[in-house]
């Protein structure tokens, strides 16, 4: 019986070639053309995007000459080379062939924002926190509900930016604190809409973590190795990162914020 890893390569191939066979460019293009192209037909269809209207691709160094590529979408979404890739090419190809079966996928109707598809988001963004949330778990449900309800007919992919943002402050602690200061609800809902994942964002949750690891010291080393076996298990499974390498990136500035303080303060 073939593995997860081999069946989503093969849907990942059935989406590349059905493609090919409607691009406008030679049937033998590579999966990094397929994807610039897909989004270049989204931004000329008067799409606008929170953040840059390039598909963005980085790689991270790896030992034993196998390589990890990430590439990030105009929406924000981000996924990696699902399979062991030996060269940075053969990483690119495999990371852009995966983020164009979910681009593609996430355009069909039956892929919207629905009652019925809220129940698997709400309970896939929920799943990392689940152990640490006690009697908070059903006020975060209630409060990621109607953020789902808010996006309602928009697409998977449309509405990943504000998962992501959900999941980031959720995990931050930003949610908790709003709670202790009474505020509403609705004074949660609008603060996670009104925020986009950016410098800012990052910098200000970054002192958060360096304060805590005031308080518990070895607390970012501890979150920082957890984060990278977390987005090693996820981008290995095919799944949308941008959460995971978030939280990866505030912890890495938390820790440099925090090498520097002690060089600062060092006698």
């Amino acid at each position: 019986m073939p593995g997860s890893t081999t069946l989503l390569s093969e849907a990942a191939d059935a989406v590349l070639l059905s493609f090919k066979q409607h691009s406008s460019q030679k049937q033998d293009v590579g999966a990094v053309e397929a994807l610039q192209e897909f989004w270049q037909m989204k931004k000329s269809r008067g799409l606008s995007f929170s953040r840059s209207a390039e598909v963005e691709y980085e790689f991270v160094p790896s030992p034993d000459h196998v390589y990890v590529a990430y590439v990030t979408l105009p929406g924000g979404s981000c996924f990696g080379n699902f399979e062991t890739c030996t060269t940075k090419e053969q990483a690119k190809q495999n990371a852009a062939k995966l983020a164009l079966m979910n681009s593609v996928l996430s355009e069909h109707p039956n892929n919207k924002v629905t009652a019925e598809s809220s129940k698997k988001m709400l309970a896939e963004a929920t799943k990392p926190f689940q152990s640490k949330l006690g009697i908070g778990h059903n006020k975060a449900l209630k409060t990621f509900s109607e953020i789902l309800h808010s996006h309602s007919g928009d697409s998977v992919l449309q509405f990943q930016e504000a998962m992501t943002v959900f999941q980031l402050l959720h995990w931050n602690g930003s949610l908790k604190a709003m709670r202790e200061r009474n505020c509403t609800r609705e004074e949660v809902i609008q603060h996670y809409s009104n925020r986009t994942i950016d410098s800012d964002l990052r910098d200000q949750m970054s002192l958060d973590w360096v304060a805590r690891d005031e308080r518990t010291p070895g607390i970012i080393l501890q979150e920082l190795k957890l984060a990278e076996s977390e987005l090693d298990t996820a981008r290995n499974s095919g799944k949308e990162l941008r959460f995971f390498k978030e939280k990866l990136e505030v912890l890495s500035l938390a820790q440099t914020q925090t090498r520097e303080r002690e060089i600062a303060f060092d006698p």
